[in-house]
């Protein structure tokens, strides 16, 4: 998984599970919403001052955006 698309999956996971639309944590963040929006569909590449500004309004670490999600059981079987 390319690390866009691993931010953009973290991202919208994070900002949905606290119930965040993207023109709120943009405006949270000091961004415009189309480029949250822009972010989660993998069509730029964030700064890392960027990912620093989003982690900071979602309550997270910069790193827990860029983390790989851990492969579930049936995908580790699948690999095997």
């Amino acid at each position: 998984m390319e690390i866009r698309a691993v931010l953009a999956q973290n991202l919208r996971r994070q900002r949905q599970a606290q119930g965040l639309s993207q023109e709120e944590l943009a405006h949270r963040a000091g961004i415009d919403r189309t480029y949250v929006s822009a972010l989660e569909r993998c069509v730029y590449a964030a700064s890392i001052d960027v990912v620093d500004r989003l982690a900071r309004e979602l309550g997270v670490d910069a790193a827990d955006l860029l983390r790989k999600p851990a492969q579930t059981s049936k995908a580790k079987k699948a690999s095997a």
